[in-house]
């Protein structure tokens, strides 16, 4: 632990505080929407479809974002280099 670190919990429990656990702080906001989401799960009528596809559709997307809209907000699993529906299975 650096130095400075450590001055800043000095302070910290100088001033009262009696917790060492962190504090809930407001991160960066998510550019995944449900609008976005719904946008992305308008690919269903295509169940086997690529990110290559998928970013040609939605170019100001990343694919990392949109891999995290497959797989955490809509539930697809990869199957090769193909993404099929998981709910449809």
């Amino acid at each position: 632990m650096s130095e400075g670190m450590v001055r800043k919990w000095v302070r910290a429990f100088k001033d009262d505080r009696r917790n060492a656990l962190d504090e809930e702080r407001s991160g960066r906001p998510s550019v995944i929407t449900e609008d976005l989401v719904q946008n992305v799960d308008g690919v269903r009528e295509n169940r086997r479809f690529t990110i290559s596809s998928l970013s040609n559709e939605f170019p100001q997307l990343s694919t990392s974002v949109l891999c995290g809209i497959l797989t955490e907000h809509l539930n697809y699993c990869k199957s090769c280099s193909l993404w099929a529906g998981g709910r449809f299975l």
